[in-house]
């Protein structure tokens, strides 16, 4: 009987959970978004302070810059966002054209234009795409972008100025030391992994991005610098990220250029890029950090893509690895750690 009701309580706190996620939505994703941003700045200031010119610099002096620096960054993201988006929709007549204009050409070149068979698939298929429609639609789901910004923005300078008292509070608020030992460790435990990982990831982003951008540049696709900035934004996405990111500006360049020869070539830089660094470089520098087997971080980026859309696919892996070192650190769910871990003897340290 005690069995049955612990089930019962636990599937119960689990859909409610499950519902609170879904339902706080607004409210609960930038303060998370917010958070894991601080945790990046945090590792950041500590890596500035192992620098020879920056480590006698008091540490509030490398937070704000580093919060500068971040909040620069995220309106500069925004800006950039707004104004594509808006220049797409203003193009998109001309790439609806081209993209015609390349499908009869290619129908003629096969022999098939007058083919009924061909006007039936064409129908269903390119006949379907409406690239203004698609990307004004894509433009007023994003009217609200700008205001999740500035609450992301708001929430990380609060964060940062509280984080240096953080410990302080929590030794005050539980009078127990095991207690407040015991979640200090595990906050300690999340900096190391998370902040660590996170900050070499976004490392490896902009890197990714900047290659990106000279290659999109270079090949002269329109909107270069929000493609580059996708690209990035994408690789945090695990294993299908950054080829959901090429994918976007490869698409469209078949709209601009209206020559597949030019797009596959396109593709084949892009493509060689996110090889070498997603194959050679990124394993080097983050490694198997976060012990977390493949399996778990598909189905946690199922998860909490269904729960957030996109937001929740690029903070799949850290909020997952979050619940791991929680996990950890209680004995009734430390085997929930071992079953998502990728190396049950690293799990068990």
């Amino acid at each position: 009987m005690n069995t049955l009701l612990v089930v019962f309580l636990s599937l119960a706190s689990t859909i409610l959970v499950g519902f609170l996620l879904v339902v706080g939505k607004a409210v609960i994703l930038p303060v998370l978004i917010a958070a894991i941003a601080v945790y990046v700045l945090h590792a950041c200031v500590d890596w500035g302070r192992t620098l020879p010119g920056l480590r006698r610099l008091p540490r509030w002096v490398l937070s704000i810059t580093a919060l500068t620096i971040f909040i620069a960054a995220i309106s500069l993201l925004g800006l950039v966002v707004m104004i594509t988006l808006e220049e797409m929709v203003d193009r998109s007549p001309t790439y609806q054209a081209t993209l015609e204009t390349l499908v009869a050409d290619m129908a003629k070149r096969f022999g098939v234009e007058g083919d009924p068979d061909w006007q039936d698939i064409r129908e269903v298929t390119v006949g379907r795409i409406n690239l203004p429609s698609l990307l004004t639609g894509l433009f007023s789901s994003l009217t609200s972008f700008g205001a999740v910004l500035f609450l992301i923005i708001f929430y990380s300078g609060f964060l940062m100025g509280e984080l240096a008292q953080l410990p302080e509070k929590i030794r005050h608020a539980f009078d127990k030391g095991q207690d407040s030992n015991r979640i200090l460790a595990i906050a300690s435990d999340i900096n190391s992994n998370i902040g660590d990982y996170l900050a070499v990831k976004t490392a490896i982003n902009v890197l990714l991005g900047t290659v990106s951008f000279v290659i999109l540049w270079g090949f002269g696709v329109d909107f270069a610098l929000f493609w580059a900035v996708m690209i990035g934004l994408f690789n945090y996405i695990p294993y299908l990220g950054s080829w959901l990111g090429v994918a976007f500006p490869v698409i469209l360049s078949v709209a601009q250029y209206g020559n597949l020869w030019l797009t596959l070539m396109l593709t084949v830089a892009l493509t060689i890029v996110q090889l070498i660094i997603g194959s050679v470089l990124e394993p080097r520098w983050i490694g198997r950090q976060l012990n977390l087997s493949p399996f778990v971080v598909m189905f946690a980026l199922a998860l909490w893509t269904s729960l957030w859309g996109l937001p929740g696919a690029i903070l799949a892996v850290p909020l997952t690895s979050a619940l791991a070192i929680i996990f950890n650190a209680f004995p009734a769910t430390h085997p929930i750690t071992v079953l998502l871990s990728n190396a049950p003897a690293r799990a068990e340290s």
